[in-house]
């Protein structure tokens, strides 16, 4: 056999390519050539119709919607400066002392310099909001999509609605330097818990919580102190940052002075 003019024939699997590739696709930062190039492309599959939309109910889907509300959430309060929060319960009327309660402090709050941010409903959110806004300051209400709830109280002058509470409490804890507390049922006691965990394992800097009404909120922290306490699930709170009050002033200089830390 003549070496010089004979070749090997090629054996089973090997790949036979006489010339360079002459095609390239780009995908991205992804090349694609030969018959790795596919017959579709990124915007035509963009305008194709779709035979299914289960994918609109699918976790990758959900994660695209929870970083939208962040983004939006973000963008709308990054200007807002400092602020306290305001918790209460959505159904306190309008002639309860602590709808007035609320409206007065959060009055005192924007002559102070600062926004009012609540979760925009009814009850203890719109007296803050209303007591903001009649003060000719920021009124934040971060409304949540609920059944039974029909949308922002229309004392709020700068308002978002969510999709998702963790997204919301986010919002409430990044943007307040301090909070205070009305009579409120599971929605209040999950904002209010929230913070105080935050506070508590130093995931977030000290935000004073003022809690406003004696006798609503004594006996709950008398069993957190006492019982809880007693049992070594907690340590001990730091009075100067939890303070339960009937006093009004006082509830707002608690909550004013995380301005100062």
């Amino acid at each position: 056999m003549d070496i010089d003019n004979e070749s090997p024939a090629p054996q089973h699997g090997d790949a036979v390519q006489a010339q360079p590739f002459d095609e390239t696709y780009r995908r991205g930062p992804v090349i694609m050539r030969g018959r790795m190039v596919p017959k579709d492309t990124t915007y035509g599959n963009l305008l194709a119709p779709e035979d299914s939309t289960d994918w609109l109910h699918m976790d990758p889907w959900r994660v695209m919607r929870i970083q939208a509300e962040f983004v939006d959430g973000f963008g709308a309060l990054a200007e807002l400066g400092p602020a306290v929060a305001v918790f209460g319960s959505a159904r306190t009327s309008v002639d309860d002392k602590m709808y007035a309660a609320a409206r007065d402090a959060a009055t005192q709050v924007v002559r102070a310099g600062c926004a009012v941010i609540t979760g925009g409903g009814p009850g203890i959110m719109e007296a803050a909001n209303r007591g903001a806004a009649e003060a000719g300051g920021v009124s934040v209400g971060l409304g949540i999509e609920l059944p039974f709830e029909e949308g922002l109280n229309p004392w709020v002058n700068l308002g978002m609605s969510f999709r998702y509470f963790f997204v919301r409490k986010t919002m409430f804890v990044k943007y307040s330097s301090g909070a205070m507390v009305f009579p409120g049922g599971f929605g209040t006691l999950d904002e209010m818990f929230e913070l105080l965990t935050l506070v508590q394992t130093h995931k977030v800097k000290e935000t004073p919580v003022a809690l406003v009404g004696e006798d609503y909120w004594r006996g709950l922290f008398d069993w957190i102190e006492g019982t809880v306490r007693d049992a070594g699930m907690i340590g001990e709170l730091d009075h100067r940052m939890v303070k339960i009050t009937d006093d009004v002033d006082e509830a707002v200089a608690v909550a004013l002075s995380g301005m100062r830390r």
